[in-house]
């Protein structure tokens, strides 16, 4: 079988968001950049966590991060971490979905 270009890269993706805490900070950061408090906030998680988390989202290129005078405002690197988040969560929430839990 011929290798398919950028499959290696792909399965290291889906390892990073292989994490629920993770998908629900790009999923937060898919609507505005956010400070580490205001996503520890929303995503009901301790600050030094989401950090942890963050730092592994930079480290794959998925995340940004911008200082805006004594805050660090962090963002999607581009939108197409949060497409396939997006529709992995849609997928998910059809009616005939047939995961494991049912």
């Amino acid at each position: 079988m011929e290798k398919i270009a950028g499959l290696d890269q792909a399965a290291e993706l889906f390892k990073v968001l292989g994490s629920e805490s993770r998908l629900a900070l790009v999923w937060l950061l898919s609507h505005e950049p956010l400070t580490v408090g205001a996503l520890a906030d929303q995503a009901g998680l301790s600050q030094p966590l989401v950090s942890q988390h963050l730092r592994t989202l930079r480290q794959a290129g998925l995340v940004t991060s911008e200082r805006e005078g004594k805050e660090i405002r962090y963002a999607l690197a581009d939108e197409h971490v949060a497409h396939v988040v997006l529709d992995a969560i849609a997928h998910v929430q059809e009616p005939n979905h047939q995961g494991s839990e049912q």
